[in-house]
């Protein structure tokens, strides 16, 4: 849960002020003992991140996916985009990719082949 900074600076005063310890400080503001030595290293919030969520382009990866869909990741790809192999299981994961199961292949074929959602084929026809 997120306080305002006047809030953080209101307990801290009074903790200062009365001479409570952080229990007591706690139990009289109904905050976890964490945020309240958290406080005390620095009051103010922390200013948000202004970072991307991946250092993967989504659409290039949503074509590559559309173009030819792959099962596995091999060293090529993750030297294009310059991530570890988990980085582009992520990815795969927040672009929808599904994995259905195959129950006609042999067992010498895949037995599972990746799907993306139809929004974003949608999206990419347009």
């Amino acid at each position: 849960m997120t306080y305002s900074s006047d809030f953080h600076y209101k307990v801290l005063s009074v903790r200062k002020k009365e001479g409570v310890t952080i229990a007591e400080a706690v139990s009289g503001f109904c905050v976890g003992v964490a945020s309240v030595t958290r406080w005390l290293k620095g009051p103010e919030p922390k200013p948000s991140r202004n970072k991307p969520a991946t250092k993967i382009d989504m659409d290039v990866m949503a074509g590559d996916m559309f173009g030819t869909i792959r099962m596995r990741i091999n060293t090529s790809e993750r030297s294009r985009f310059g991530v570890r192999v988990q980085g582009i299981n992520y990815a795969l994961h927040r672009l929808g990719v599904s994995y259905k199961k195959k129950l006609d292949a042999p067992k010498g074929m895949r037995r599972r082949t990746a799907r993306l959602p139809d929004s974003h084929h949608m999206a990419q026809t347009e």
